[in-house]
Protein backbone atom coordinates (compact mmCIF):
# COMPACT_ATOMS: atom_id res chain seq x y z
CA UNK A 1 0.00 0.00 0.00
CA UNK A 2 1.35 3.42 -0.97
CA UNK A 3 2.32 5.86 1.77
CA UNK A 4 0.45 9.13 2.21
CA UNK A 5 3.50 10.86 0.69
CA UNK A 6 3.36 8.67 -2.43
CA UNK A 7 -0.31 9.62 -2.77
CA UNK A 8 0.69 13.29 -2.51
CA UNK A 9 3.28 12.81 -5.30
CA UNK A 10 0.67 11.21 -7.60
CA UNK A 11 -1.92 13.87 -6.79
CA UNK A 12 -4.33 11.46 -5.09
CA UNK A 13 -4.01 13.66 -1.99
CA UNK A 14 -3.69 17.44 -2.47
CA UNK A 15 -0.64 19.31 -1.18
CA UNK A 16 0.84 22.78 -1.12
CA UNK A 17 3.67 22.01 -3.55
CA UNK A 18 6.74 24.19 -3.22
CA UNK A 19 9.04 22.44 -5.72
CA UNK A 20 9.28 19.32 -7.85
CA UNK A 21 11.60 17.65 -10.30
CA UNK A 22 11.72 14.17 -11.80
CA UNK A 23 12.97 12.55 -8.56
CA UNK A 24 11.96 14.80 -5.66
CA UNK A 25 8.99 16.70 -4.27
CA UNK A 26 8.75 19.45 -1.64
CA UNK A 27 5.52 20.58 0.01
CA UNK A 28 4.33 22.47 3.06
CA UNK A 29 3.77 20.44 6.22
CA UNK A 30 0.05 20.68 7.09
CA UNK A 31 0.93 20.52 10.81
CA UNK A 32 3.81 23.02 10.78
CA UNK A 33 6.12 23.95 13.62
CA UNK A 34 6.71 27.33 11.95
CA UNK A 35 5.50 29.35 8.98
CA UNK A 36 7.12 27.76 5.92
CA UNK A 37 7.81 24.32 7.48
CA UNK A 38 8.44 22.21 4.38
CA UNK A 39 8.83 18.47 3.78
CA UNK A 40 11.23 17.23 1.10
CA UNK A 41 10.86 13.67 -0.17
CA UNK A 42 12.14 11.37 -2.88
CA UNK A 43 9.33 10.37 -5.24
CA UNK A 44 10.52 6.78 -4.92
CA UNK A 45 8.98 5.32 -1.78
CA UNK A 46 11.75 4.14 0.56
CA UNK A 47 10.96 3.96 4.28
CA UNK A 48 14.33 4.87 5.79
CA UNK A 49 16.56 7.74 4.68
CA UNK A 50 19.74 5.69 4.98
CA UNK A 51 18.28 2.91 2.83
CA UNK A 52 18.26 5.27 -0.18
CA UNK A 53 20.95 4.43 -2.71
CA UNK A 54 23.82 6.92 -2.78
CA UNK A 55 22.63 8.75 -5.90
CA UNK A 56 19.10 9.25 -4.58
CA UNK A 57 20.39 10.21 -1.11
CA UNK A 58 22.78 12.87 -2.40
CA UNK A 59 20.16 14.11 -4.87
CA UNK A 60 17.64 14.47 -2.05
CA UNK A 61 20.12 16.47 0.03
CA UNK A 62 20.95 18.78 -2.90
CA UNK A 63 17.24 19.26 -3.69
CA UNK A 64 16.57 20.04 0.00
CA UNK A 65 19.41 22.59 -0.06
CA UNK A 66 17.82 24.44 -3.02
CA UNK A 67 14.48 24.48 -1.23
CA UNK A 68 16.10 25.64 2.04
CA UNK A 69 17.84 28.55 0.27
CA UNK A 70 14.50 29.65 -1.24
CA UNK A 71 12.74 29.13 2.10
CA UNK A 72 15.22 31.39 3.92
CA UNK A 73 14.69 34.12 1.30
CA UNK A 74 10.89 33.83 1.54
CA UNK A 75 10.46 33.48 5.31
CA UNK A 76 12.59 35.75 7.51
CA UNK A 77 14.59 33.53 9.88
CA UNK A 78 18.07 33.14 11.33
CA UNK A 79 18.51 29.68 9.82
CA UNK A 80 16.54 26.85 8.28
CA UNK A 81 16.71 23.87 10.60
CA UNK A 82 16.86 20.32 9.29
CA UNK A 83 15.32 17.28 10.96
CA UNK A 84 14.95 13.68 9.92
CA UNK A 85 12.55 11.72 12.10
CA UNK A 86 10.33 9.59 9.95
CA UNK A 87 8.61 7.20 12.31
CA UNK A 88 5.07 8.35 11.51
CA UNK A 89 5.21 7.98 7.71
CA UNK A 90 7.06 5.06 6.07
CA UNK A 91 8.59 7.29 3.38
CA UNK A 92 11.97 9.00 3.79
CA UNK A 93 11.59 12.73 4.31
CA UNK A 94 13.47 15.80 5.47
CA UNK A 95 11.85 18.57 7.52
CA UNK A 96 13.00 22.13 6.73
CA UNK A 97 11.92 24.50 9.49
CA UNK A 98 12.58 28.26 9.56
CA UNK A 99 14.10 29.06 12.97
CA UNK A 100 14.71 32.09 15.13
CA UNK A 101 15.96 29.78 17.92
CA UNK A 102 16.56 26.06 18.36
CA UNK A 103 13.26 25.84 20.28
CA UNK A 104 11.47 26.47 16.97
CA UNK A 105 12.35 22.95 15.78
CA UNK A 106 11.10 21.17 18.90
CA UNK A 107 8.49 18.71 17.62
CA UNK A 108 6.74 18.78 21.02
CA UNK A 109 5.76 22.42 20.37
CA UNK A 110 2.13 23.15 19.48
CA UNK A 111 1.60 23.10 15.73
CA UNK A 112 0.77 26.32 13.88
CA UNK A 113 -2.57 26.75 12.13
CA UNK A 114 -3.00 28.49 8.80
CA UNK A 115 -6.01 28.98 6.53
CA UNK A 116 -5.94 27.53 3.01
CA UNK A 117 -5.31 31.06 1.72
CA UNK A 118 -2.39 31.54 4.12
CA UNK A 119 -0.88 28.18 3.10
CA UNK A 120 -1.17 29.23 -0.56
CA UNK A 121 0.52 32.59 0.13
CA UNK A 122 3.36 30.84 2.01
CA UNK A 123 3.74 28.21 -0.73
CA UNK A 124 3.85 30.84 -3.45
CA UNK A 125 6.38 33.01 -1.59
CA UNK A 126 8.76 30.04 -1.31
CA UNK A 127 8.17 28.73 -4.85
CA UNK A 128 8.78 32.22 -6.27
CA UNK A 129 12.31 32.15 -4.81
CA UNK A 130 13.26 28.97 -6.70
Amino acid sequence: MASIFSKIVTGEIPSHKVAEDENFYAFLDIFPLAKGHTLVIPKKEVDYLFDLDDELYTGLQLFAKKVAVALKKAIPCKKVGVAVLGLEVPHAHIHLVPMQSEQDINFANPKKKFSPEEFEQIRKSIADQL
